[in-house]
């Protein structure tokens, strides 16, 4: 149930509340002003989704010859360009695919959930954290290029400091404000969480793992040895790239879930919704702000078009919008300019069969390294199913610069080089993969908005107005970056204002509950 189950079985199990989302009961008619909507992703489609409810007319002008931008999973028969290579086909089996783009819903994302259940797209439970997954760091240490289990990294590491501060909480060395009965209470609650003995010292137990599996009858099983502190320490696994983040970060904690089928179903419902409003192929030259009302040129197989309406709504990313001529303030193009994207890539690699869960006994979850892969993902769907694909590397900033530059070829020779370090099964099972780097893929040219605290400061809040007739809307207008649930947000945002001028009322989003 908890690995395949979708939304509305949970529901009636009382698994799960109703996704609440703010209140969206905007009054008046659009009167079939014409909105002129730029991209075709999450965003852009969720505008016309919305308008059109509401009785305007939009257009969704779309440069791919599919919706959806990167909310994207890859299957047979998918293709990709890049900006310096040539059109790659997948060549996945049928019913197997990888997200190339955002592969999570964090359960507090209400608005996505909300979409989810409005749209009727069934979701899953996704395995984020994964206690039997690895721990590889190259380097020169006891533990480097050896693949360690993160529970073991994870219990020894808080166990020892646990251990640590109980000792110094006994020597009082820590806060005098402290009573004794209070210190006591710290104490007790470090020996539980680090899993200490009475003599408050840190020993291995089973949290960690057995060396030997305990059975039936004189098998009690043997309790694997803890690894040392500073053959941690020396190997690299307490360094940045081992960060407990996947546990602490509030995005990231679970419960977590995806779309049964591939995260790209809900585009795909949203797309079903929109269709006879969307061009497809449609790639836009340049945004012209009239008098009354916007201009657009587009291209597309057969010519260039001019297409005029009362209000634009541009949700193309930054990178692909600076490319787009255009009589914007001068504070507008340098807000687009300056605000920089991530750069990110994927490689999804299709195995004869899942020997991660067969061999490893990982069923989703993700092997962390310090290499060029940075991270190694595996499917939280279709448990126990013959094949599988796994995502071999999620890489960023200079990782996803150096592996971006690479041949498919190579990019692929790469993952099979640092990925069979940690599954030797590599070279027996290996079908074949599909990669994506999204700094260097037309139409997107970044994975998500990045800012720092000074185009947060300057350049954001330069975007969430209007310039005059163009509407700016998408993630990297909220702070729900590289996350569904900011296009979404933006996207109501967005039509709030739109409808508020249009119908000169005085509404905001979100809207009062």
């Amino acid at each position: 149930m908890l690995a395949g189950g979708t939304y509305p079985a949970m529901m009636a199990l009382g698994m799960l509340r109703p996704a609440p989302t703010y209140s969206f009961n905007l009054t008046g008619s659009g009167d079939g002003k014409h909105i002129i909507i730029l991209g075709g992703g999450l965003a852009g489609m969720t505008c016309a989704y919305e308008l059109s409810k509401l009785g305007y007319k939009c257009t969704i002008l779309e440069a791919r010859e599919r919706a959806g931008g990167r909310c994207w999973s890859i299957r047979n028969g998918s293709i990709n360009t890049e900006t310096d290579k040539p059109t790659t086909t997948a060549k996945f089996d049928d019913g197997l695919y990888f997200n190339a783009g955002p592969s999570r819903i964090p359960h507090h994302h209400e608005l996505t959930m909300h979409y989810c259940k409005e749209l009727g797209v069934p979701i899953q439970v996704y395995n984020n954290v994964n206690e039997g997954a690895y721990y590889f760091a190259e380097g020169k240490g006891p533990l480097s290029n050896k693949k360690v289990r993160a529970r073991e990294v994870h219990n020894d590491t808080r166990g020892y400091m646990a251990e640590m501060l109980a000792k110094s909480m006994d020597h009082g060395n820590l806060d005098a404000a402290l009573t004794k009965e209070d210190a006591q209470k710290v104490i007790e609650y470090l020996m539980a969480e680090g899993g200490l003995d009475p003599d408050k010292l840190y020993k291995a137990s089973a949290r960690r793992g057995y060396a030997e599996s305990p059975g039936a009858g004189d098998k009690p099983g043997k309790v694997s040895e803890a690894h040392k502190l500073a053959d941690m320490i020396h190997s690299g696994l307490l360094d940045p790239d081992f960060y407990n983040v996947a546990e602490y970060t509030y995005e990231l904690q679970m419960t977590m879930f995806q779309a049964v089928g591939g995260m790209d179903m809900i585009a795909k419902a949203l797309q079903s919704k929109v269709a006879t409003m969307m061009k497809l192929g449609a790639e836009v030259t340049n945004i012209t702000n009239l008098p009354e009302g916007v201009r657009v040129i587009y291209k597309d197989a057969l010519g260039e078009h001019a297409l005029q309406g009362d209000l634009c709504i541009c949700t193309l990313p930054l990178p692909v919008l600076s490319n787009v001529n255009n009589n914007f303030s001068g504070d507008v193009s340098r807000a687009i300019d300056y605000i920089s994207y991530m750069q990110t890539g994927k490689i999804g690699m299709q195995f004869k069969r899942r020997f991660w869960e067969e061999d490893d006994h990982i069923y989703g979850g993700i092997t962390h390294t310090n290499n060029d892969l940075t991270q190694i993902f595996y499917p939280s769907y279709d448990y126990l199913s013959k094949k599988g694909i796994l995502i071999g590397y999620y890489n960023f900033n200079e990782k996803a610069v150096r592996t971006g530059d690479l041949s498919y070829a190579d990019r692929e020779k790469l993952a099979l080089q640092k990925g069979r370090l940690i599954h030797p099964q590599y070279d027996a099972e290996f079908e074949n993969s599909f990669s994506v780097s999204w700094h260097k893929t037309k139409h997107s040219l970044g994975g998500w908005a990045v800012y720092s605290s000074e185009t947060r400061k300057n350049q954001y809040p330069v975007l969430l107005k209007p310039d005059k007739n163009v509407y700016f809307a998408g993630e990297h207008l909220t702070y729900l970056n590289a996350w569904m649930a900011g296009a979404f947000e933006s996207a109501r945002s967005v039509i709030t204002a739109v409808h508020g001028r249009i119908t000169e009322q005085r509404v905001s989003y979100p809207v009062n509950k």
